[in-house]
This record gives C-alpha cells, structure tokens and sequence, in this order.
C-alpha cells in the first residue's frame, strides 16, 4: 500500500517533469497513482511495460515518429515503482524513438540490473556487437510493433517477424509483438512453431467491447494454453474505453489466466502515451499522457485474480523467467 510519504515523492517527482529543464514538454505530466494499492504486492513484483522519455535535447526523438510524449525519467518511474510498492520494472522501447534504444538502456542504467529488464527495437543496421552490449545491459527481447506501424497483411507481417527472428537467431531472447487479433490469428501456426516465446502486448490486441468470442481471440487463448505465448494483461484503456475500472476488460483478463496462468504477465504502460492521431495535432506537438490511476488499474489484477498463488505467477514467477531476472 503507498504510504502518504511514498504519495509525495511520486507527486514531487512527476512536478519536477512538470517544471524542469525541459520546459513545456512536460506540462501535461501529474501523479498517476490517486488510489492507494488495497493488497501487498509479493517480493519481486514487476509491471512488465512501462516506457521513459527523458529530455529530449539528451535524447531526441526520431524524426519520423507519429506523436511526441510528455517527459517521463527513470526518477519518475522508480517513484512509481515505490508508490505501488513493487520491485522490477520491464522498459519498453517506444515508437518515438525509433531504433535508437539509447533512452531506454539510460533508463535501465538508472534503474540498475537488480530492478530492470528491458526490450528493444532493432534495425537492418543494428550488428551482433550490437545486441551483445544490449544483453549485457539487460536487454532480453526485441519489440516488433505491426499495430503502429499500420501493418494487417499477414503476408508482410511474417516476413517482418522472420527477419526479426533471423536478427536474434541463438539469443536466449524473445520476440515481444504488438498486432491486431486478425494478423495474429493468420499467424498463429507461425508464431506456435518459433524457437523462442512470443509476447503480446495489451490483451493481444483485443477489444473488450466484442466480448471473449471476437475473431482471433481464440488463437491467442489456443497459443497461451500451449504455453507457445505470453500475454501481458496490460493497457487496459487500450482496449476499453470504460475508465476507471474497465469492466469488459476482466472477462478478457480471466480467459487468458484460465488459459495458463503461467503465461500471464502485467503491465501498467506508464506513462500511458497517447499515441492516437488527431485532427489538429502534428507529431511535433506534446501529446498529454492518458488520464489512467495507476493504483486503481493494480487493485483490478486482485479482482481478475483473486487467487493469491495465480497472481503471485503472474507478478513474479512469469516475469523472473521471461526476462531472466
């Protein structure tokens, strides 16, 4: 439970973004836990995605990115790993920054070994040396994100994930896919015959408005219960717009533990981007972070899972061996 002293500090922190060196681009940021965690997160607990976007004049965003987050650092996030009371941390490299990963190793640096992993996305230019300083660092998977990059022909898709696991080939890696359930369906018996554990971010992609029997929903449950995929039950506005307590997201969230709880993990997405295109607002232009309570959305993994042993798997056991902490 976050103690009123554990409360200032992640308001003091996120005010600092809010009013720091750099300026305006962080003026949409605010505290994102408002309610206190209800349970005692197990020792060793991870949220499985978060990302960190520090000033910009040290690390610039791609030129080719379709939005521009608020600041979020690593002092930030490990406010709201003590507010929420967990122990380990999975940085996720964004969109915005291409395949430069140079933001998310600073931030697993911060964070240091002990308490973050972290996954990254590579290029056609990106070396063997390359990826053996990113697993010395504590890299342990590539990011390979089909839904922002607006790909749904399942043709393309595989090729794109054959090169992706051509580039990691022998690593003790994982290959961490962002698509719509259609693709991953097309995909399935690709994806059920890889070398290596698939991951989806976000409920696979699903929308909780279309219920457990939408189209490709079972090829994830089919891929999860083979214990062929991991799902990592997270950014529950992603797939609901509900706010803030996502009810249609929990028949999702019990489906796919009652699949394999071993396959589970959870993530809170902070600091929720809003990555959406809007009319009136150029990539260039400071994107305010979605308004998610960030305690409200750990109490829900209580309710998904009210069995202790289940969602002590899903905080600590999976993530320990997904990304051998």
């Amino acid at each position: 439970m976050m103690t009123r002293r554990e409360g200032l500090f992640l308001a003091g922190a996120l005010s600092v973004a809010a009013h720091g060196r750099a300026g305006n681009a962080a003026t949409a940021m605010a505290p994102t836990v408002q309610t206190p965690v209800a349970f005692t997160p197990p020792p060793g607990s991870c949220d499985c995605h978060t990302h960190v976007f520090p000033d910009p004049a040290r690390f610039p965003f791609w030129s080719g990115r379709a939005y521009t987050p608020p600041i979020a650092t690593a002092d930030h996030l490990l406010a709201l790993q003590k507010a929420m009371g967990l122990d380990r941390v999975v940085i996720v490299q964004p969109s915005v920054y291409g395949t430069d990963n140079s933001a998310t190793l600073d931030g697993m640096r911060q964070l240091g070994p002990k308490r973050a992993r972290g996954v990254a996305v590579i290029g056609a230019d990106t070396t063997p040396q390359v990826l053996d300083s990113m697993h010395a660092a504590g890299i342990r998977g590539i990011r390979v994100n089909l839904e922002t990059g607006g790909v749904t022909d399942p043709a393309a898709a595989g090729r794109i994930l054959d090169d992706a696991l051509a580039r990691i080939q022998g690593r003790p890696w994982h290959l961490q896919v962002y698509a719509r359930l259609p693709l991953v369906a097309a995909l399935q018996e690709r994806l059920s015959a890889l070398p290596m554990p698939v991951v989806f971010d976000h409920f696979a992609g699903a929308q909780a408005a279309q219920g457990v029997e939408q189209p490709g929903f079972a090829a994830v449950l089919g891929l999860v219960k083979a214990g062929r995929a991991y799902v990592k039950i997270s950014g529950a506005y992603r797939a609901s717009s509900e706010a803030p307590d996502y009810p249609a997201v929990a028949p999702l969230a019990r489906a796919l533990v009652a699949a394999n709880p071993e396959r589970i993990v959870w993530g809170t997405d902070w600091p929720h981007p809003d990555s959406a295109t809007l009319a009136g607002r150029k990539p260039t232009d400071i994107a305010p972070p979605m308004p998610v309570d960030d305690g409200r959305v750990l109490n829900l993994l209580a309710e998904w899972v009210p069995d202790e042993a289940a969602r002590r798997a899903i905080l600590v056991d999976n993530p320990a061996r997904l990304y051998d902490f």
